[in-house]
């Protein structure tokens, strides 16, 4: 029985769009680079990338919806 070598599976970067391999050895993977890595993680931190949905509710939101749940006020919508 012969063994067949199979080449690593190769992904863009998703900054820069290099060629990466995708192999164990590849610490940043699948960026090519720490650079490129934080670079991404920055965008997340400041807002740049975000996860499409519906905003979150803020603390004072969570509260008032607390407190008309208490009082019994909370509607069919809520």
């Amino acid at each position: 029985m012969t063994q067949t070598h199979r080449s690593p599976l190769q992904v863009p970067c998703p900054r820069c769009r290099t060629p990466v391999q995708w192999v164990e050895e590849n610490q940043f993977r699948p960026f090519c680079s720490e650079r490129c890595k934080l670079i991404d993680l920055g965008a997340w931190a400041d807002g740049a990338h975000r996860i499409a949905g519906e905003p979150a509710m803020d603390e004072t939101e969570i509260d008032e919806m607390i407190l008309r749940a208490e009082r019994g006020e909370m509607g069919k919508d809520d």
